[in-house]
């Protein structure tokens, strides 16, 4: 019976998802603009809410609300510190890339990243590799997400693993795939709001089942002292902090999955408002996750074998035996909803970086064009087919989430940082950089992570950005700059 309980509120959380996504489309089917700007970002009409919501709730994933909390109790205050670098990220995409990107797009009516990439650096070859990394990496993120949702489901439910799957997987493949940019966006804000709810909810059982904020403080300096102190007694050294810093913080400005938001706003206006709106959310959810982590230790003071041998089981653990089945329920709708607002924003975005940064690319050079019907039929089977194949990894599950989802955030950031930032700030850029930078910088990430290889201890993102870095001023200097038509395009201030 309880696990009956604690399952209701959830399939109706995902059913409710599936029917905005529903209505979003057929509302969508009345407004003009074409099917691809409309399916893949929702026709630049999104408001500064909105935005906000589905920009937190795409970079908000379930490790926000397992991987990295079970990290905060494993090692305290200084993985808090380290996690708090989050907050400032919708703030810094929205800001730095958000109008630039929103002009650029409406001039060469841009409806993806690679779409500004290709006209920005004019290669075919840079957006084809670009579209490539894309899918891979976003789909490395998805089956995380996947993962990390069943696993939950299952520990707080108690319905097995491939149930939880099942029902959450396919629903969120098959609302994204019905719903399209705008369907996601909308459902983001939804996942948002409860993903508040469900941290607020498991923060007071937490408290509760630790006797209160003192009564957990004075366990935890009596059980594991180190946990208050920034270094953690060397679990978090310096080195750790500045890499960690650059992998969430700093360089997930260039996360394609962020950026492309910036074209989906209807107004400067929208914009301010969305950054606003973004950080306070972010700040709340990041905080108020990784210090009920912490929390967790005021009852949950065994080894991580006791709590199912890894540090994923610690918030499912928590709500488990601190909340009673009906709010169990409730509770976990926040960190599914995480997973689900992840997995269709990613989904959404690998399904345009096929159809329309590939196909719809050389369909054009050989002149061919398409109906808007069989545009959103190749689309929407192109969705479902993604997410289907992301579904199927997932049924055999690796292991540890969070690092998972870290490996996938550092390849994107190796491959995207310099294109973006230099492309759109930068008027010498030229393409031969930028494709020794992608190449590089990807290769490198790759390597160094399959090696295991940390150059001075540091995460490898940092060797990873440093050389996509030194490729692109090698390459830079080698190639020709791109003609006066370009530059007048992306630096019109320079003429």
């Amino acid at each position: 019976m309880n696990n009956i309980i604690g399952l209701l509120p959830v399939a109706l959380f995902l059913l409710l998802m599936l029917f905005i996504s529903i209505y979003v489309r057929r509302q969508a089917a009345r407004h003009e603009g074409g099917f691809i700007k409309e399916y893949f970002i929702g026709g630049r009409r999104l408001g500064g809410f909105v935005l906000a919501m589905t920009t937190v709730a795409t970079y908000s994933s379930v490790s926000s609300f397992v991987g990295g909390p079970g990290q905060a109790w494993n090692i305290g205050y200084g993985w808090l510190y380290m996690a708090m670098v989050q907050v400032v990220v919708i703030f810094l995409v929205l800001g730095i890339f958000g109008k630039k990107m929103a002009i650029i797009g409406r001039k060469i009516n841009a409806v993806t990243v690679v779409d500004v990439i290709r006209r920005r650096y004019q290669s075919d070859l840079l957006a084809n590799l670009a579209a490539c990394v894309i899918v891979i990496f976003f789909s490395a993120t998805m089956v995380a997400q996947f993962v990390g949702g069943a696993k939950l489901f299952e520990a707080v439910t108690g319905y097995d693993y491939l149930i939880g799957l099942a029902l959450f997987g396919l629903i969120v493949v098959l609302y994204t795939t019905v719903g399209g940019f705008r369907g996601v966006a909308i459902t983001d804000t939804l996942c948002a709001l409860a993903m508040i709810a469900g941290m607020l909810l498991l923060s007071v059982g937490v408290i509760q089942a630790g006797g209160g904020l003192a009564n957990i403080a004075n366990t935890i300096k009596s059980t594991d002292s180190a946990m208050l102190e920034p270094l953690s007694d060397g679990k978090m050294p310096y080195t750790l902090y500045f890499t960690q810093w650059l992998l969430v913080g700093v360089c997930t400005i260039a996360l394609p999955q962020s950026v492309v938001r910036s074209l989906s706003y209807k107004d400067t206006k929208s914009l301010h408002r969305a950054m606003i709106i973004g950080t306070a959310v972010i700040a709340i959810v990041t905080f108020g996750m990784h210090w009920v982590g912490i929390l967790t230790k005021g009852f949950m003071t065994g080894p991580v074998e006791s709590y199912g041998g890894t540090i994923d089981n610690i918030i499912p653990y928590a709500i488990v035996h601190t909340m009673h089945p009906v709010l169990a329920g409730i509770t976990i709708i926040g960190p599914i909803a995480a997973t689900i607002s992840t997995v269709s924003s990613l989904l959404i975005a690998a399904s345009s970086a096929v159809i329309k940064d590939v196909c719809l690319n050389i369909a054009e050079k050989k002149h061919r064009q398409y109906s808007d019907k069989t545009l959103a039929a190749a689309s929407m089977g192109l969705t479902v087919i993604l997410g289907l194949l992301v579904f199927w990894i997932a049924v055999e599950p690796p292991s540890v989430i969070w690092k998972i989802n870290m490996f996938a955030f550092g390849g994107l950031e190796a491959a995207f940082f310099w294109i973006l930032l230099f492309g759109l700030f930068w008027p010498k850029a030229n393409k031969t950089g930028a494709l020794c930078s992608l190449t590089g910088g990807v290769a490198t990430y790759c390597v160094t992570m399959a090696a295991g290889y940390k150059f001075l201890s540091m995460h490898q993102i940092f060797l990873a950005i440093i050389m996509a870095l030194v490729c692109f001023l090698v390459g830079n200097a080698i190639g020709k700059p791109h003609d006066e038509a370009t530059q007048r395009l992306f630096f019109p201030e320079k003429f």
